[in-house]
């Protein structure tokens, strides 16, 4: 596929029959496929009136606070552009109007790509910012990011590698999870348990069969009342049991404050100080604060992160040929801002 120039290249565009997923490839959007229309127009007017290799100064800024991510993709996708780009690291928390990118080169050279870049540091930054308000509200303790399940699966590794940009300790998502170095986690659902037959069983089968350094934690609100569960399991695995999980659905009140008091203070009657209780199922910060406070001790985090709202980036041409221009309701020239650093 060659690179999108002029709208005739677009009318020749044509996607391939038997295409097995409707998510881009990351030829396509290279070549500028994912762009929005009026950027090809725009390129193509500009051949036509000589004035395609421009030289201008364009900055992305923050429309709202948040944590910046997707930095890096954006920084591929313009890998081969002659171009100078500073950016924000992915990471850092900015505020609304931030600058946290500047493209100075010719415009050709990266036009195509406004569409592009806007949304990788949209999604990605957003996802990062809810990411980042569970781990604050853990406290410390540890946050996983359970959340692959709500978004397609081209994007669910994206997602769940900005939560690990944002605080997270880890995710399920085995490729989004292999893209920053880690190992994904994550032991059975309940599935399993349910063909099986029987907690207990289940719990010792894992313990039988899954490698010595997969932590034991077992799934307890499958069949009986969890307190109960987690109780014969405690017995049945004994020292070797690392925690169990509660993930109670709505259809029984969640997981409560009053549910994880009481597990906690039945497995420290039994002498089981060291099993600990994680929690997953609807979970958000403000849940998360609660349940901590009630003796949970790690959280699995699903659509709280994986539907955050998108941080609206903006792209303005700030400087042309050498001169502070902007349109309308933005200072023209330069923004200042320490922050960035060069990359090239």
């Amino acid at each position: 596929m060659e690179e999108l120039k002029t709208v005739k290249d677009v009318g020749n565009f044509k996607v391939k029959e038997g295409r097995v997923f409707y998510s881009a490839t990351h030829e396509e959007i290279i070549n500028g496929a994912t762009s929005d229309l009026y950027f090809v127009r725009t390129r193509e007017l500009l051949s036509h009136a000589g004035r395609e290799s421009t030289h201008v100064v364009a900055e992305i800024f923050s429309t709202r606070s948040g944590v910046l991510c997707g930095t890096e993709e954006a920084l591929r996708m313009l890998g081969g552009k002659k171009v100078s780009l500073w950016a924000v690291p992915e990471g850092e928390e900015i505020q609304s109007k931030d600058v946290i990118m500047r493209i100075d080169g010719p415009y050709d050279e990266f036009a195509m790509y406004e569409t592009s870049l806007l949304g990788i540091l949209a999604s990605s930054s957003g996802w990062a910012t809810a990411a980042r308000e569970c781990k604050k509200a853990a406290g410390g303790k540890p946050v996983y990011c359970f959340g692959a399940r709500h978004l397609h699966p081209a994007v669910a590794p994206v997602m769940e590698r900005a939560a690990i940009i944002g605080g997270v300790d880890n995710c399920s998502c085995i490729l989004g999870a292999k893209l920053l170095g880690k190992e994904p986690i994550g032991t059975v659902p309940h599935a399993a348990v349910l063909i099986i037959g029987d907690t207990v069983e289940t719990a010792l089968l894992y313990d039988k069969v899954m490698p010595a350094d997969s932590p034991r934690i077992i799934l307890v609100d499958t069949f009986k009342d969890e307190a109960e569960e987690t109780l014969r399991v405690a017995e049945a695995l004994g020292q070797r049991l690392d925690g169990v999980r509660l993930d109670t659905p709505g259809e029984r009140g969640g997981v409560t404050q009053g549910l994880v008091q009481e597990i906690r203070a039945r497995l420290d009657q039994k002498g089981f100080q060291n099993v600990k209780l994680f929690v997953s199922g609807g979970i958000n910060p403000e849940r998360i604060a609660g349940l901590s406070e009630a003796g949970a001790d790690a959280f699995g985090v699903g659509s709280f992160i994986s539907s955050a709202h998108p941080i609206d980036m903006t792209m303005d041409v700030k400087e042309i040929e050498g001169r502070p221009l902007a349109k309308r309701g933005r200072i023209p020239g330069i923004t200042t801002n320490p922050r960035l650093v060069r990359y090239r």
